[in-house]
């Protein structure tokens, strides 16, 4: 005879793995489309809006110390970095790359 509560528990927990699946595969497919459109600019972000690690002392997102800081960056569109102003950037626009700052 088969035991009832066994047979709810597997059933559960392959709910609760598929459920966990698609949720992962709908959270990644926004994730690539963007980051096909978009890419890493560095010395745009504002103090504290910076999109992730930004150099020494910092972690992540939001953690960057200044405006335009060279070492921070935020994703932007595709093909706009080189054209976004930037303050500290020796060429007064973003980069690709981080960069030493310049005074503003």
């Amino acid at each position: 005879m088969t035991n009832p509560t066994h047979s709810n528990r597997a059933t559960t927990a392959a709910g609760l793995a598929l459920a966990l699946g698609a949720a992962l595969t709908l959270a990644a497919t926004p994730m690539a489309a963007q980051a096909a459109d978009t890419e890493k600019c560095f010395g745009v972000a504002l103090k504290g809006k910076n999109d992730c690690k930004a150099g020494a002392g910092t972690t992540c997102a939001g953690t960057s110390k200044t405006d335009y800081q060279g070492n921070a960056w935020s994703m932007v569109p595709k093909g706009t970095c080189e054209k976004t102003v930037s303050k500290t950037s020796p060429t007064g626009f973003g980069q690709a790359k981080e960069f030493k700052e310049v005074k503003a």
